[in-house]
């Protein structure tokens, strides 16, 4: 190996690498474009008035209106075969940004292991030696019984237990932008 001829090239190669670690991306300007996530987008610049969700089963989709402004859209998970979104008018009737659900999760052992994952606790026996452990269920919104919206773990297709899951950033917009009353339609 010829070192002497090596240093120049490295040289470079770290002058390259730092000014490139250096660049700045231009700021947000509110406006020019949506704020996109890879499940969604969300832009309520200008927009005003009462909030409305609408979520379509079919699309696996939820669409956020202020008044009659589209402002955001995002691909949700709702219940799987057997556990399904029940279609319907509803409004938001309560909020809960670190829910922990006393029905659903798993069942772990004292050293945290999971013995048995994604129970209903109602109707799944607990193995000896294990304990219930809630699933997290961030930024939930109540809109009928025990169904919510909340951040989770969102498939490409209906995969919850009748819940309505979204992505992390677009359950937040959705939970910032709904106070308790907001009109949510559930539809096939």
């Amino acid at each position: 190996m010829n070192l002497p001829r090596l240093l120049p090239v490295v040289g470079a190669s770290l002058v390259v690498l730092i000014l490139c670690s250096c660049e700045e991306y231009p700021p947000y300007e509110p406006g020019l474009y949506p704020r996109a996530t890879p499940a969604g987008w969300w832009n309520d610049e200008g927009a005003s008035g009462p909030g409305k969700i609408v979520v379509h089963i079919g699309e696996q989709k939820a669409y956020f209106y202020k008044s009659k402004n589209l402002v955001g859209e995002t691909t949700v998970s709702t219940g799987k075969p057997g556990f399904s979104t029940p279609p319907g008018h509803y409004t938001v009737v309560s909020k809960d940004a670190g829910h922990v659900s006393t029905v659903f999760g798993d069942y772990v052992d004292d050293y945290g292991n999971v013995v048995r994952s994604n129970i209903d606790s109602r109707k799944d026996p607990r193995p000896k030696g294990a304990h219930f452990d809630g699933a997290r269920m961030p930024y939930a919104m109540f809109f009928r019984g025990g169904y919510a919206m909340h951040q989770g773990y969102v498939p490409p297709f209906a995969a919850s237990h009748g819940c309505i899951r979204l992505p992390g950033q677009m359950a937040v917009r959705f939970f910032e932008n709904a106070p308790v009353g907001t009109p949510v339609t559930v539809t096939e």
